[in-house]
């Protein structure tokens, strides 16, 4: 893993992202699948040799400028306003977070939560990449989007960063659908190997929002039994245990998150997408492998077809083994191109 780095360098911009990124600030075409990202998450670093490097997303950007993703319509990640930060967040949250930024080096700001002086910019645009794919997707300008941001979001709570995570990127997506495009249900789908608890939290009581999380237990952050399921039956988990393969994921999939997904109807689905559930990944103990992000996207995108004509937002999450996420990245994105 790279070291620390509070800066990118040209080379690093070259190598890591200037051919993804070269069509930035396009309209989406229609019928198109849209990807969304930006240099400023590449510039966020949690500290020396940390798993949630910006390598995570060098190594996405060139595995989706392989000729079979050409195309792709692509767009920049803007600023998310503050605004629709606050449907998710409190004042006080997004107050600390940008009273905390560092000039230089590194803050601790909640567990499992690190600053550099490039963090606020890469969360606030993780954030508005979220809000940019939910608007063009709702829009009809694309089919479906992959925001490729970092840092990713489902453990933030309305207070507290945590598990790496600052703003919650798929609480603010889903909230901004429900206002900007009137989207009155929304369905979240979560398959990183931890749960995401602080969605969970925010979407605790809302019944107009479905969350339906895979997850590995017991494992960071302890959230996600199959007995929590919200004031409203609108939270479904479905934990697997250390050394379940794409076998056990799918029968999850099968027996709890599908019929959910269907019966629940949404006008919107949003993925969590976290790959850190893969075999090799250093934080995980499932032993999922690319084809099996590959079958999770297309079941989903078969309800999203009947239910929502097709509109899907997918979030980055977690994937900490640069190589293997790439292909399982490139997996997940070209079961989206296929729709």
């Amino acid at each position: 893993m790279p070291g620390r780095q509070s800066a990118l360098t040209r080379r690093e911009t070259i190598a890591g992202a200037s051919a993804s990124l070269a069509c930035v600030g396009a309209r989406a075409a229609a019928a198109s699948t849209l990807l969304v990202s930006h240099l400023a998450a590449m510039a966020h670093d949690m500290g020396p040799a940390h798993v949630e490097s910006p390598e995570r997303l060098r190594a996405i950007l060139r595995a989706l400028d392989d000729p079979r993703f050409a195309g792709l319509s692509r767009a920049e990640a803007p600023l998310a306003p503050q605004e629709a930060l606050l449907r998710a967040h409190s004042r006080e949250h997004l107050s600390r977070l940008a009273k905390s930024a560092p000039s230089d080096g590194y803050a601790r700001v909640g567990p499992d939560a690190v600053m550099n002086s490039a963090t606020h910019e890469a969360a606030l645009r993780a954030a508005g990449g979220a809000i940019a794919a939910v608007d063009a997707v709702m829009r009809g300008d694309a089919k479906n989007a992959f925001v490729a941001m970092r840092p990713p979001g489902h453990h933030a709570t309305r207070e507290t960063p945590m598990g790496f995570c600052f703003f919650n990127n798929a609480a603010i997506a889903a909230l901004h659908a429900r206002v900007a495009h009137r989207a009155s249900r929304v369905a979240i789908v979560d398959f990183d190997v931890h749960h995401g608890n602080g969605v969970q939290e925010i979407f605790w009581s809302d019944r107009n929002v479905l969350y339906a999380s895979t997850h590995q237990m017991p494992l960071y952050p302890g959230t996600g039994a199959v007995n929590e399921t919200g004031a409203h039956d609108t939270i479904v988990n479905a934990p697997l245990v250390k050394g379940d393969s794409g076998a056990q994921f799918r029968e999850a999939l099968a027996s709890r998150i599908l019929p959910r997904l269907d019966v629940f109807s949404p006008d919107l689905v949003i993925f969590c997408a976290g790959f850190d559930a893969h075999l090799h990944d250093p934080l995980g103990g499932l032993r999922l492998i690319a084809d099996d992000f590959r079958y999770v996207t297309l079941r989903v995108m078969e309800i999203a077809a009947r239910r929502c004509n097709g509109r899907i937002v997918s979030l980055l999450e977690g994937g900490y083994r640069p190589e293997d996420l790439a292909r399982s990245v490139a997996a997940h994105v070209g079961a989206l191109v296929e729709a």
